[in-house]
């Protein structure tokens, strides 16, 4: 049974991957979701149900529109596949649980949000405040511990990128998003997916301007960063926050 319920977890997140992809790629410039539809960005082309298919329709295509040969941005089924592994991975570490459920929850968030700051460093204020109200009515439900440790969360996270937004060295969209994150991992989860967030940015930057592909002083999109720290802060938080208690007591 837990095979199947896997099995169909990943492929509601290949599904929602897809939609994802057009909510990252469209909120940020303004465009709206349903009009118009799918079409090929180079001959403008309607795209059919066989160039929809999550992933496979990229592959079976060689990555190539079949109608006029133009080249399809990989962003499109790397957005899919990631959504597909995180709702499995998701599902294979918190279950059909509340907790699962807002597991969930920000893994397509996550995803939204890389896709919005990749192509545009900016973080929409609407999907923020789309899923703003979910996280507000389901934290409360997820009896991990009392609201002020998660309100803490929220004004810590928010609070600390904030600092950082006055100096220059970081977005609101950035402080506004890990306010919420903040919300629903709480202080010692927000603090951890700090950490995490700067220990992957500086390992991805940097390598970036050892290939050559950024500059020394541009700036890298940190939203992926903070939404990676946080979902492995859900999962492993408590075994990392507990290993190192017991690694410095």
């Amino acid at each position: 049974m837990t095979i199947i319920i896997a099995s169909y977890i990943m492929l509601l997140g290949l599904v929602l991957g897809s939609f994802f992809n057009v909510v990252g790629l469209r909120v940020p410039v303004g465009e709206s979701l349903v009009h118009p539809p799918s079409r090929c960005p180079k001959c403008n082309t309607r795209l059919g149900a066989r160039d929809l298919i999550p992933v496979f329709s990229y592959l079976l295509s060689g990555g190539k529109c079949r109608h006029c040969g133009a080249k399809v941005s990989p962003v499109y089924p790397l957005g899919e596949a990631a959504t597909g592994l995180l709702f499995l991975w998701m599902y294979l570490e918190l279950g059909l649980t509340l907790k699962g459920i807002a597991g969930l929850l920000l893994a397509s968030l996550s995803v939204i949000i890389t896709v919005a700051d990749l192509n545009y460093m900016l973080i929409p204020n609407k999907v923020l405040l789309f899923f703003l109200p979910l996280f507000l009515v389901l934290v409360p439900w997820m009896g991990d511990g009392v609201l002020w440790d998660n309100l803490l969360g929220a004004l810590s996270g928010g609070g600390i990128l904030l600092l950082m937004a006055l100096f220059g060295g970081m977005g609101m969209g950035d402080v506004k998003l890990f306010a919420l994150l903040g919300w629903v991992v709480g202080w010692q989860g927000v603090i951890l997916a700090f950490l995490i967030a700067c220990a992957l940015g500086a390992a991805v930057g940097g390598c970036l301007q050892l290939v050559g592909v950024i500059g020394k002083k541009q700036h890298v999109p940190f939203g992926p960063f903070l939404v990676t720290g946080t979902l492995l802060a859900v999962v492993y938080g408590s075994d990392i926050i507990g290993a190192y208690l017991s690694f410095i007591g």
